[in-house]
């Protein structure tokens, strides 16, 4: 094909897997504040000192040093962390010609994957021109903000001029990631490909379906890591570009053409290792796959469909290797993996450039780590997939928390060795280092906990069915992929939620009326057998079943009718829990009590625990609490450092309080357990290293805390209800712990968004350990 298409995206799940709706996603992008960016200061700017010091008169003071040095602007401004996101709209993911407005929401998304995934700050740039002489003289002038510029979305052949004259005209790194992105995926994919069928990558046969930005990119590159040219064949909507071949030729075409005698894709692909395609659904026929040689490299990229499935390919050829670029088969191609930690390592050596060198350098970082021991948290999240190394684990998962310390200090080492680099890092073993504790891991847990239930689907049961946000959860919980939603409430009064919400109930959702349940007169006798030493009569049994949605949705899960249930959108927290507890007990031998994530900017995911149980826990409840929050930490991919809160510091000041906590240390001492605790402390001592080492250099902790254990569920309400209210901290949670059956409790003012994630972590929760 001619014209440049988005090539295997950034999209973190195919649409057809992911089946999100076009209402889900503008009401996400339209909730809360408009879009997905916005800017923070990173520094306080609370006084009038603060502003003289940050405006004028202190700012001319790192102006006039830049002037005289203007490699200091990396010092004294954020240009060394800024990327610019630039694009004209004229190929907007595989939807043609947009517009620069309308490519805006890829753009902003864009920056925000730099900043998810490699801690890049960035901001989108959308200049409404299809000339190239004005979109290059708008671009150019913008290096003095940047530390890089990101090119995205911009049609073939102009992509190519463009980035060509901007590296030219500028000293930093320009980078067309339709072109390159794809490539070096690709191209590691490729080399462990070759690795696994004992090729030698110089002597491979490749055949590239496509001349669009990303097919002529992928060609350059291979050839660039040691394939012979005229090893490499390209193909158009023509036919194969060849030596002295005319039609539908421009320069680029050109630079490829090879001296060749076939005329067709069908007869190129005779005999070929590898196939790459860039082009189009159906390109490649089942024939032309049964003419490859032994063991053949399929890379079919084309989104959202591939040039053919995996399974077509391996009815004809079960020794193939295949990737594509969707998620729901083995091998994505996602330039997720590539992008943010190549702009990682090139920002911090402040390369002038992004070269072969260093993209080679990158593909063969990937190829390595997917050889790499997956982590549990990784493994765990395969959604079918094999996660070890083999013909169906090529390329790493994109949530490998291992790509930030791997990508980067191989690229910045490039950069250094080619000669592009104004910064060398002396150390890059303690770079790596740095960079692995520079991302918070609780992203990657979530995303694996979610890649981990779409693979093993689970029916939740949803208690307040007629309300419209868990109604619109239950939809985004079935639409993810989690499994099927089971809304308790009348058929009616939903359907008419549904009704006004402008759409068709969709399929794989059910519906249960507790009153008019055929299973109610079931649950009732099981509850009364349960209950009838307790006070209970039968009659009231069967009234709580009928009346009361958290016993009947309780009951469904006791009864194996659903795997795990959510609510708590109507009620307070404590009066939901008792209509839990009706049905379903503690688990034995453990303690119930209620754990929050507080995800800071700053500081990362810190865990709160009791935050919903314990009024006032004894020190065996508290050393309880302490050890099995430690764990769901662990299983979060922190190493726990737990610190036991109080008003006071290692006995002072004084009180009854802080001598439960101490209480509970002894106890964790006596256990020996394996995760670092101590106090008691404040919660200043306990998150600020600095401070411990200067006042309490005999504190065990070796970090900051990331495990806060409250003294009691006065302190872990003020905190946990006040800090998303007055800093940019988000908390999932509490999250109801050490139930025997899997039941999470949300808060009547969680949203749409907080009620599926909970919903995700329920049905994790009832996965087979």
């Amino acid at each position: 094909m001619d014209d440049a298409r988005k090539q295997p995206g950034e999209a973190l799940a195919d649409t057809r897997t992911a089946r999100i709706t076009d209402q889900e996603a503008l009401a996400m992008h339209a909730e809360g504040r408009p879009g997905k960016l916005e800017i923070r200061l990173t520094k306080p700017l609370t006084t009038a000192r603060d502003l003289s010091l940050a405006y004028s008169p202190g700012v001319a003071a790192p102006c006039l040093q830049i002037h005289k040095n203007p490699a200091l602007a990396y010092d004294y401004t954020s240009k060394g962390n800024f990327v610019a996101v630039i694009s004209n709209g004229t190929a907007v993911l595989g939807l043609g010609n947009l517009g620069a407005l309308a490519s805006k929401p890829v753009m902003e998304g864009k920056a925000a994957l730099f900043k998810r995934f490699a801690d890049v700050d960035s901001i989108d740039l959308c200049l409404d021109t299809e000339d190239v002489d004005a979109f290059v003289n708008s671009v150019r002038y913008l290096g003095p903000s940047f530390g890089g510029i990101n090119l995205e979305d911009i049609k073939a052949p102009e992509c190519f001029v463009i980035e060509q004259r901007l590296r030219e005209l500028m000293d930093i790194p320009v980078f067309h990631d339709d072109q390159h992105g794809t490539a070096i995926v690709a191209a590691a994919g490729l080399i462990n490909a070759c690795h696994l069928t004992g090729r030698d990558l110089k002597s491979v046969k490749l055949v590239i379906n496509g001349a669009g930005a990303a097919a002529v990119a992928c060609a350059e590159l291979v050839k660039a890591m040691g394939i012979h040219p005229q090893h490499v064949i390209l193909a158009d909507t023509k036919g194969v570009i060849y030596r002295g071949r005319t039609e539908g030729m421009n320069q680029w075409k050109s630079a490829h053409a090879a001296d060749t005698n076939c005329r067709t894709l069908a007869q190129a692909m005779e005999g070929a290792d590898c196939f790459m395609g860039l082009s189009v659904k159906g390109a490649v026929t089942p024939e032309m796959v049964r003419s490859m040689a032994a063991h053949p490299i399929i890379f079919a990229m084309a989104n959202p469909d591939p040039e053919i499935t995996p399974d077509e390919a391996r009815a004809v050829r079960p020794d193939c290797i295949i990737a594509t670029g969707r998620s729901d088969y083995p091998n994505q191609v996602n330039n997720v993996l590539g992008f943010p930690f190549i702009f990682r390592g090139a920002l911090d050596v402040r390369a002038s450039t992004i070269n072969d060198p260093m993209k080679v350098a990158a593909a063969h970082a990937l190829a390595l780590l997917a050889r790499e021991h997956v982590p549990e948290e990784v493994a765990g999240a395969g959604a079918g997939k094999s996660l070890r190394f083999g013909p169906d684990y090529i390329i790493p998962n994109a949530f490998d928390p291992r790509l930030i310390s791997r990508i980067p200090p191989a690229v910045a080492k490039a950069a250094m060795e080619s000669g592009v680099a104004r910064k060398p890092i002396m150390d890059l073993h303690r770079y790596a280092r740095d960079l692995a504790g520079r991302l918070d891991s609780t992203a990657h847990a979530m995303e694996a906990i979610a890649e981990r239930v779409q693979a093993n689907p689970r029916r939740v049961v949803f208690a307040e069915g007629e309300e419209e946000r868990v109604i619109r959860a239950a939809i985004a919980f079935r639409n993810a992929g989690y499994g099927t939603p089971i809304l308790v409430g009348r058929e009616d009064r939903v359907n008419a939620v549904v009704a006004g919400l402008g759409i068709a109930m969709p399929e794989g959702i059910e519906i249960h009326n507790a009153r008019l349940s055929d299973r109610n007169t079931a649950y009732a006798e099981w509850l009364y057998a349960k209950k009838q030493r307790e006070g209970f009569l039968q009659r009231d049994c069967q009234r709580l079943v009928n009346l009361d949605r958290n016993v009947f949705a309780a009951c469904m899960v006791a009864a194996g009718d659903a795997d795990a249930m959510v609510t708590g959108a109507t009620r307070s927290y404590a009066a939901t829990l008792e209509g839990v507890l009706t049905a379903i007990d503690p688990a034995p031998g453990t303690v119930l009590f209620g754990l929050t994530l507080m995800l800071a900017r700053r500081s990362g995911t810190v865990l709160v625990a009791d935050t919903a149980i314990h009024e006032r826990p004894d020190a065996a409840t508290l050393a309880e609490i302490a050890t099995r929050a430690a764990a769901a930490a662990r299983r979060l991919g922190h190493e726990p450092r737990v610190a036991f809160l109080a008003f006071s510091t290692f006995g002072d000041p004084k009180g009854s309080i802080p001598g439960n906590v101490r209480d509970a240390v002894k106890l964790l001492d006596q256990r020996q357990v394996d995760f670092e605790y101590d106090g008691e402390m404040a919660a200043d001592v306990a998150l600020d290293p600095g401070l411990r080492a200067a006042l309490y250099p005999f504190c065990r902790l070796t970090g900051p805390a990331n495990v806060l254990v409250m003294p009691g569920l006065h302190a872990a309400h003020i905190l946990t209800k006040a800090a998303p209210r007055l800093t940019s901290a988000q908390t999932i949670g509490p999250l109801l712990m050490g139930l025997s059956a899997p039941v999470q409790i949300v808060g009547m003012e969680a949203g749409v968004n907080q009620i599926l994630d909970i919903a995700c972590l329920a049905a994790h929760a009832a996965l087979p350990k």
